[in-house]
Formats: C-alpha cells, structure tokens, sequence
C-alpha cells in the first residue's frame, strides 16, 4: 500500500508575554515572532501613545473623563520602518517621544483608566484575531487573549530592571538616576498590580521565566522551545 505523504499544516498560535516593566518583555517578544515569522503587537506603545498626546495636549491625567473624551481624537497605527516597528500617533512618528521618562512616569495612571483599556483592549483582539501573534503587556494573557495557547510571565529583580532600564535611557541620550529610575519602576509596579480595571497579575497556566540572570540568546530560546512544544508553525 502506497502511503501519501501530506504537507504539514500552517497551525499558527498566539503568544501572550506579561510581566512588570524593564523585564525584557518587548525585546523577547519581538524576538520569538521575527523567529516565528508572527506579528507582533506593542500593546505597551499603544499606552504609552495615549500618555504622549495628554501630556502633550494638557489634558489631565487625574481626570478620567477628560482622558476618556481625549481617545475620541487619537489614531494609533504601526509601520515597519528600517525593520523595527515603528508608534505612529495621528500620522506623527512617536517612537522616540513615547519612550522617554515624561511618559515612563505617567503611563501606568493612564493604564489604569477603564475607558483607556476597554478601548486599547478591543483593538488589540481585533488585532489578533487570526492568531500568528505576539503581544506583550500586563494583561495579555488574563483579559486580551485568555485563551492563548502560550502564556508567558517575566519578572525580574529591581536591582536588574534598574540596571536594564538605566542603560536603555543612556543610549538614547537621556539623562535620569539610578535612584529615579527605581522609585519609577516600583511605583508602576504597585498602579499595575493594584488597579481595579484589568491588575497585573500571574495567569494561572502562564510559564513563569525569572530572566535576573538569563541573556537574551537563552529567553528567545527557551520560549521558542515553549512555543513549538504548543504547536506554534
């Protein structure tokens, strides 16, 4: 009897990576869907994009019905450019702007608006809907895509986060202490965790990855080894 051998079929996966900041969630998630050949949505950008234009338009960010009525005015788009993706806010090329500590310091309040989430939220799903995509933040794998075939969760010591997230401003110019940089991460640490729209928090089946001591080589390995083992083509 002659057996016919068939292609393997495409299955594509969605990869939900969370975790607290400067844990090298955006830079392990880039790295699994360039290998995976994924899309991958910067849902952190997105926020981050949202505290750039009230900042830059006043609005007040105490204030959640003002941010609220700001979203009406906001297009949030991605461009490859160069190959990296690229933040585009209302046609304007933000991605430098929306990394600096001005925004470092008040996106995790802009986060933690419902209005801001429920917004961001629904775009992200209808970004992924066709699977084929890694998202990295703090509620992926609990509220953006629950059903995630893999779950990821990074954390990191302070001390490290600090180190990681001094050199990243350093290259690009910026100047900001060890100290300030701390106090940073552990107060969006306690708004992430705390708030009451969508907390950072552990999914129950997520893979927890410490990456104090792991260089970027051995992450992207090991959660491509994850992803394969899921199914991911």
């Amino acid at each position: 009897m002659n057996v016919l051998s068939l292609p393997e079929m495409e299955h594509k996966i969605t990869i939900a990576v969370d975790g607290f900041a400067s844990c090298g969630k955006s830079t392990l998630a880039k790295g699994v869907a360039q290998a995976l050949n994924y899309v991958y949505i910067d849902t952190g950008a997105m926020y981050r994009a949202v505290t750039l234009y009230c900042i830059e338009q006043e609005v007040d960010i105490e204030n959640a019905e003002a941010i609220e009525q700001a979203l009406n005015a906001l297009d949030i788009r991605f461009k490859t450019i160069a190959g990296k993706n690229t933040t585009f806010l209302n046609g304007r090329n933000v991605e430098e702007n929306i990394r600096k500590m001005q925004v470092n310091n008040r996106v995790s309040e802009v986060a933690a608006v419902s209005a801001v989430r429920c917004t961001l939220v629904r775009q992200q799903q209808e970004m992924g809907r066709e699977k084929g995509v890694v998202l990295d933040g703090r509620d992926i794998g609990t509220v953006v895509f629950p059903d995630a075939e893999l779950k990821l969760f990074m954390t990191a010591s302070i001390e490290v986060r600090t180190q990681r997230r001094l050199l990243e401003l350093q290259a690009k110019g910026q100047t900001v202490s060890s100290e300030e940089i701390a106090q940073n991460l552990q107060h969006r640490d306690h708004i992430d965790s705390t708030r009451a729209d969508s907390p950072l928090k552990q999914a129950e089946d997520a893979i927890v990855i410490d990456n104090s001591h792991l260089n970027q080589e051995e992450q992207l390995a090991m959660c491509l080894v994850l992803a394969k083992l899921r199914g991911a083509s």
